[in-house]
């Protein structure tokens, strides 16, 4: 997982022969083999060769016939196998809604209502599309289609394709229907970001101590990009990774003065300071005093 510390965030530019939508197979591409993201949607669809797919904190299996739908900047991997067959659409987000100005870390919280295209990327880490036969037939007929049209570009050729993309979109919102206007009354995007903040707090819980504790190592361990954290974080708690993480060492400072007879070097070690004398700085610009002197008041 350290890898992920160094997650790529690759552009439309970098990944596709196009700036709009690119359809690609198997052997057309080199898959990825760690974490990353994209600036632009994604939608992976299985053809053979069984599979799991990692996107945001969730791990679901992801058979044959499956379709997996990846928000722009999701921290995703879906493993193939060396057997397998897959193919890969990535589109931009004024292809899909050139309507809804948005950014892109907003889309989870669009309303169904008012985009019913983000459906089933807002639920993926919820659901497995995996089709029946007959299903996915019609789902690969529509990709065999967009494979001819974005070959064979036209005048008229963008507006089919985008068409077929809909299409496609549709038919697994249909399918699902019901699931899907479940989680969206129950508001499983919401849920799904409180669990990612829960886990990346628990890991600065657990290592407040270390004074590399960093943005890209907290979203690792939550399976968050830095973006996606660093922007939820300013939304649901209204505080920087640096912010949270200094008020928590702070917390954990006034602890360890007022209960305890640990000398300040130690107790800047346990709270992440590599360096006594700034920790003595930190706290008296967050305290008004110097750790010695806020300890004095304990016994006064």
């Amino acid at each position: 997982m350290d890898s992920i510390n160094r997650v790529p965030t690759y552009g439309m530019q970098q990944r596709s022969e196009r700036p709009d939508f690119y359809i690609r197979g198997k052997t057309e591409g080199k898959a990825e083999t760690a974490p990353h993201r994209h600036e632009y949607f994604q939608i992976q669809i299985n053809l053979g060769g069984d599979t799991v797919q990692h996107i945001g904190g969730v791990v679901r299996p992801f058979p044959r016939n499956t379709l997996a739908f990846i928000l722009p900047h999701k921290l995703h991997l879906i493993p193939h196998p060396p057997e397998g067959n897959f193919l890969l659409i990535n589109f931009a987000q004024n292809f899909l809604l050139p309507q809804l100005q948005c950014d892109p870390l907003d889309l989870e919280d669009v309303a169904i209502a008012l985009a019913p295209e983000l459906s089933p990327f807002r639920f993926q880490e919820h659901l497995d599309f995996t089709l029946g036969a007959a299903d996915f037939a019609e789902i690969k007929h529509l990709l065999g289609r967009m494979r001819e049209l974005d070959a064979n570009r036209q005048f008229g050729s963008r507006e089919i394709l985008k068409g077929c993309l809909l299409q496609l979109i549709g038919t697994i919102c249909q399918l699902y229907a019901e699931p899907i206007k479940l989680l969206a009354d129950d508001n499983a995007a919401e849920r799904s970001r409180r669990d990612a903040l829960a886990r990346m707090s628990e890991y600065v819980r657990k290592n407040l101590d270390d004074p590399d504790l960093s943005l890209k190592k907290a979203a690792s361990a939550a399976f968050l990009s830095p973006n996606y954290l660093t922007h939820w974080l300013r939304k649901e708690v209204g505080k920087t990774f640096s912010e949270l993480v200094l008020e928590r060492r702070m917390h954990l400072a006034r602890t360890l003065l007022l209960n305890g007879s640990k000398p300040v070097g130690e107790v800047a070690r346990l709270c992440g300071f590599a360096d006594e004398a700034y920790f003595s700085r930190r706290f008296r610009h967050a305290h008004g005093m110097p750790p010695g002197q806020f300890r004095k008041q304990r016994d006064l």
